[in-house]
């Protein structure tokens, strides 16, 4: 209800009277009365983005890998972004280089107001519906890891104490055990991390080849397999780190300009570590728009004064998008401001 509202009134404010335009706009005192301005239209494109954003923490156990496990792991956390999905959305606007204006006599006013919607004028809301997201996913910790230990943290460590004893034969030196509650060492735990890890693919090979007191069969075994798998990944990632994935979604708006040479626009730029980022911000790598025109019409004109309605034919464009020398995307989109510009008789 409130769409359908507010495009009524933006196409009335397009055709309302000069002399109540001229109330609004002092510089528009010198229309004469019964005249109309309305503008032409103009394409712009917006690109909404998804980019996957993927947090990489290290084990707490990485850096015995090599002797535990046998392979190497990595130790540092990182940061990488990568595009997920790209999604080209063309949109008309009024072309703020060209004001019109028209004298609507003997009732032509009213296909006029038929012709607002196949673009011979543009609706000043064009935009309405079109949402903007910004959303930055927060860095995930090394919380990730905890309660995946296989025992608990502490162990008990005995120490070997000497007292001097009053004997028959004088003083001597008596050897005394005395044992506490310590917290065991990163090492002792990636050690005891590592026994379990290849316990439980002993076990995994046992149940496949029956070698078991126990008896699995169908979904049984698939189950206990699944499991003694899950277990392992989570244990194996105390020593090769887990990897946090999220979605960055930024929206982009591109407004080509009719004239320009090559018509290749940046319409923004991807950064390993940044993410998204805007056309501007020249850290990132640009992804860019390239149109070419699939026929060559007659150049649109400036505009003026008419005794008819003036309209715009769109230009067709082959719109790719290019990462590189990578094409992401390629499409058709009708180019209003590259197109001609004709008139509609009165």
């Amino acid at each position: 209800m409130k769409t359908t509202l507010k495009l009524m009134i933006a196409a009335l404010v397009l055709v309302l009277p000069a002399e109540m335009f001229a109330q609004a706009s002092p510089a528009a005192k010198n229309i004469p009365s019964g005249t109309v301005v309305y503008s032409l239209p103009v394409t712009s494109i917006t690109f909404c983005v998804d980019a996957v954003r993927e947090d990489f923490i290290a084990g707490p156990y990485a850096q015995y890998a090599k002797k535990y496990m046998g392979s190497e792991a990595r130790t540092s956390n990182g940061v990488n972004y990568y595009l997920k999905k790209i999604r080209l959305v063309p949109y008309l606007e009024a072309d703020p280089s060209v004001r019109l204006t028209a004298n609507l006599k003997n009732g032509a006013g009213n296909g006029f107001l038929d012709l607002c919607s196949q673009g011979l004028v543009v609706a000043a809301d064009s935009y309405t519906g079109k949402e903007e997201i910004w959303r930055f996913p927060s860095l995930a910790g090394n919380e990730q890891f905890a309660g995946k230990d296989v025992d608990d943290n502490l162990s008990t460590a005995t120490t070997t104490l000497y007292k001097t004893v009053k004997t028959a034969n004088g003083y001597e030196r008596v050897a005394v055990s005395q044992s506490q509650v310590v917290e065991k060492s990163a090492e002792k735990k990636a050690a005891e991390t590592a026994a379990t890890i290849f316990k439980l693919r002993n076990m995994r090979m046992a149940i496949v080849t029956g070698d078991t007191d126990a008896t699995y069969s169908g979904e049984a075994m698939a189950a206990a397999i699944q499991e003694l798998l899950r277990m392992e990944d989570e244990y194996m990632s105390l020593f090769y780190g887990t990897t946090v994935e999220s979605v960055q979604t930024m929206n982009f708006d591109v407004v080509p300009k009719a004239g320009s040479k090559d018509n290749m626009y940046v319409a923004f730029r991807l950064s390993e570590t940044e993410g998204l980022l805007p056309a501007s911000d020249l850290s990132g790598r640009p992804i860019v728009l390239d149109l070419q025109m699939e026929e060559k019409v007659t150049p649109p004109s400036s505009g003026g004064k008419s005794n008819g309605i003036m309209y715009r034919v769109p230009r067709t464009a082959t719109a790719r998008v290019m990462d590189g020398s990578q094409m992401l995307l390629q499409t058709r989109i009708p180019m209003y401001q590259f197109g001609e510009t004709l008139t509609f008789p009165l």
